[in-house]
């Protein structure tokens, strides 16, 4: 009876109940330990974000220090509408102002009051606005109305949404920088005034030189002309004009090279021959260098015609002949060459050709070398040189695009090389001779319309046209020209000077020719015009520039051709 009682129902619940509590006890444990790490872990996370928050106020603590520490800069926050919300103690010393004093202020008033009125603070803030930034240069005022020299960038700034939020300014007080290039820039402005000085003067010595000579040869044969009439000795005449005329031409020619030099020299660019120009020059060459100096030609054929004007080109060669001349007192060889650019150059257009001349003189040292292209600059002795030559080639070829270099050692000779740009058009190369000059043709009763203010000028002019057979109407300024263009239904060219009298000049008379007639061909003469020189669509269709001073005979010419077509 006794183990029937141990086995009882009572008995299993009881070790029922017990395991139960068992996984209770077991479950409640880990539970508790859960939330024990989690409390770790959260524990963890607000320390990370203490740390994370702490670092972040030193961060903001360190970068308003910094803000605070920078002196020589003002910077400062802008709101959307230009409104200063902070801003550093460098504002405070560059301004006058205190924090108190400025924040919630327009920072317009730090423009002066006559920027303001023009809208510079609004302007500024608009470019920040559409640029994200605007940087300026002007002048700032301070408190004390004192002015300073700002440079001032205006950065936008936006939130992470990109709503613009305001704007940082920072501004610097350059008026010190500022003084300093005004100083600089007087001084480069009174060397140049100097060298130019400089240059004034060896250009008195050489030109007053050579036009005192050129000067001499004119009167004394004039002053020989006049006694030969005098005395009816008439038979030397024709010589002393001979050399009267050679002089003259000397003069036309050093004053081609002081325009060219200044790059002002008005041009006829042509497709021009190159390898006809050094043949058609050879005889004058040989002749130049003498018997000492063997000349030697290579040209390279089917060369393509360059853009450039013939006479300049002629005198160019001439010159670097006669300088390779005296660099080989002694002899020796003088080497002339064409070539043009390789294929597959990096010129855009039709390309390049070159014209080299080369000696084998004496050369240039680094110094000579670097200021042999220099106005003025020359090696030979006062009087025997305006030191214009290399200066003019070197003007003359950048006026058409071109370039000029040279290549020297000393003992090693000299080479000079001349860059061309080939011509667009006209690839046929032409004939080209010494004489541009068409053989004159006599009129046939034309009406020609001179307007020439110079009394000389047009005197001589009106009596050859009459003497080849025109009827000439002589006027001295554009109101005369008009009045005649208007009379005289006839008239069958128009020739001018370029500067006239009373504000009208040669080019606009003609422009108001063609607006009367349209078909009217047109002769401009300049000796000296800027806009000619500049200007590539300076003559209009039908047009011709002809350069004084010009010979008779070429004037004639380009009058029976203009009207010719």
């Amino acid at each position: 009876m006794t183990e029937d009682r141990d086995h009882s129902p009572h008995t299993g619940a009881n070790v029922a109940l017990m395991a139960l509590n068992e996984v209770l006890e077991r479950r409640v444990a880990e539970r508790t330990q859960a939330l024990a790490a989690a409390n770790q872990r959260l524990q963890q996370e607000i320390a990370e974000r203490e740390r994370a928050e702490a670092a972040v106020r030193r961060t903001e603590q360190l970068f308003r220090l910094l803000v605070q520490g920078v002196t020589d800069y003002a910077l400062y926050m802008l709101d959307p509408n230009g409104i200063v919300t902070s801003w550093n103690t460098g504002a405070e010393r560059i301004k006058g102002y205190t924090t108190d004093e400025i924040l919630g202020q327009s920072f317009a008033r730090f423009y002066t009051p006559e920027d303001a009125a023009a809208g510079e603070p609004a302007r500024a803030l608009k470019a920040a606005r559409e640029r994200g930034r605007d940087e300026h240069e002007t002048w700032h005022v301070r408190k004390d109305g004192s002015r300073f020299w700002a440079n001032v960038v205006i950065d936008s700034i936006y939130d992470e949404d990109g709503t613009l939020i305001g704007f940082a300014k920072i501004t610097r007080d350059v008026t010190e920088r500022r003084r300093t290039q005004e100083d600089l820039d007087l001084a480069r402005e009174a060397l140049f005034q100097s060298r130019k000085m400089e240059a004034i003067g060896q250009l008195t010595g050489g030109v007053a030189h050579d036009f005192n000579n050129i000067l001499t040869g004119i009167i004394g044969a004039l002053d020989l002309v006049r006694r030969r009439l005098e005395a009816g000795r008439t038979g030397e005449i024709l010589r002393y004009v001979e050399v009267a005329s050679t002089a003259a031409n000397r003069a036309a020619s050093l004053t081609a090279r002081l325009l060219a030099f200044g790059r002002r020299q008005p041009l006829t660019v042509t497709s021009v021959d190159l390898n006809g120009i050094v043949l058609s020059m050879a005889d004058l060459l040989r002749r130049t260098m003498g018997e000492a100096i063997e000349i030697e030609i290579g040209l390279e054929p089917d060369l393509p015609c360059a853009a450039t004007d013939v006479n300049q080109i002629e005198n160019a060669i001439l010159n670097l002949a006669i300088n390779a001349r005296d660099a080989m007192p002694a002899g020796g060889r003088l080497t002339i060459r064409t070539e043009r650019e390789p294929p597959g150059g990096t010129a855009e257009g039709p390309g390049f050709v070159f014209l080299t001349v080369a000696d084998t003189g004496r050369g240039m040292d680094t110094d000579v070398r670097e200021k042999a292209f220099e106005p003025f600059f020359t090696t030979k002795a006062l009087g025997q040189g305006t030191g214009l030559g290399l200066s003019m080639i070197y003007g003359f070829m950048k006026q058409i695009g071109g370039n000029a270099e040279i290549a020297s050692e000393p003992g090693a000779g000299t080479l000079v090389r001349l860059t061309l740009p080939i011509a667009a058009a006209d690839p046929t190369p032409r004939e080209v001779s010494r004489d541009e000059a068409a053989p004159v043709t006599s009129g046939a009763g034309e009406t020609i319309l001179l307007v020439e203010d110079d009394p000389d000028i047009r005197a001589l002019a009106q009596e050859t046209l009459r003497e080849q057979g025109y009827r000439v109407i002589a006027c001295e300024d554009a109101a005369g020209a008009r009045t005649a263009l208007r009379a005289d239904a006839g008239i069958a060219l128009l020739v001018t000077d370029f500067g006239l009298p009373g504000g009208t000049n040669g080019r606009a008379l003609a422009a108001e020719a063609r607006a009367m007639r349209p078909s009217l061909p047109i002769i401009l003469m300049t000796g000296y015009a800027d806009e000619a020189a500049d200007r590539p669509d300076f003559l209009g269709p039908g047009m011709v520039l002809l350069t004084k001073p010009f010979a008779l005979d070429t004037f004639t010419a380009r009058v029976r051709g203009s009207l010719d077509g």
